[in-house]
């Protein structure tokens, strides 16, 4: 089946549940894409793995996209082992209350995408039995995958992704560039923002001042060197000067000095 005709069949099998079937990718990476109400989650990927021309029987995996002030997207994409066709399977859920039913009776293999996905996004799964931490420590606050979510380190400290040739610590190159979940210099935390982790010395809780930038002197052009000195002091002279004095042609020997 092509992935226009998968989509049509998952939507005419979900039928009277307004499903919007799409194609995502290009070539052969196109997927049929079907948008479902979320308390039609469940229902659609029963559909998917039971119906014989879909026979979609492998979980390939679960996550979330989050769309902001629109919610998170729960996408799962399964596959046919015997059809050889895929099908992308998404439900938007409201920010205030991201819940969705369990699909772990449908396909065990969702019961540690969906511990992540609620880890990472704070997205509950109804009917789960075992949704506690998977990667982080369970002291841990927050869901380090939405976009509000400060990442810490990268403010206690300059991000390595923004320096760019001829950046230095000590100014004189490009203006640092803000690394992605960064706020503005002063918008978060308590602590000075450092130098260089997203601006220098800005915000009204100012900054770690950047060193001045040294002044160098400017080359000069090529070929517009200035001309030696004739009368240097003797004194003033390297070891190198006296030999390369002594042996220039065609100055008199030291006995020929006083001849007539």
């Amino acid at each position: 089946m092509t992935p226009e005709e998968v989509g049509q069949r998952l939507v005419a099998l979900l039928a009277p549940v307004e499903a919007t079937a799409t194609v995502s990718g290009g070539q052969a990476h196109s997927r049929a894409t079907v948008d479902v109400p979320p308390d039609a989650w469940r229902a659609a990927l029963l559909a998917a793995r039971d119906d014989a021309e879909l026979a979609c029987d492998y979980f390939d995996w679960l996550s979330a996209v989050d769309e902001l002030t629109d919610g998170f997207d729960v996408v799962a994409h399964l596959w046919s082992t015997v059809r050889r066709h895929g099908v992308l399977l998404r439900a938007r859920v409201p920010r205030a209350t991201p819940t969705v039913d369990s699909v772990v009776a449908v396909y065990p293999g969702a019961a540690w995408h969906e511990r992540e996905t609620h880890e990472m996004f704070g997205i509950d799964f109804a009917g789960h039995a075992d949704l506690r931490p998977l990667l982080l420590p369970p002291e841990f606050e927050g869901h380090p995958l939405r976009k509000e979510f400060v990442l810490a380190s990268r403010v206690a400290k300059p991000w390595p992704g923004a320096k760019e040739p001829g950046e230095s610590e000590a100014g004189g190159g490009r203006r640092p560039i803000r690394p992605p979940g960064v706020p503005a210099p002063g918008e978060w935390g308590a602590i000075p923002t450092p130098a260089g982790a997203g601006g220098v010395g800005e915000g009204p809780r100012g900054g770690t001042p950047a060193r001045p930038a040294r002044e160098r002197p400017a080359r000069p052009a090529p070929g517009a060197r200035a001309p030696r000195a004739s009368g240097a002091d003797p004194e003033s002279a390297g070891p190198a000067d006296g030999p390369a004095q002594a042996g220039r042609p065609g100055d008199p020997k030291p006995d020929e000095e006083g001849a007539p």
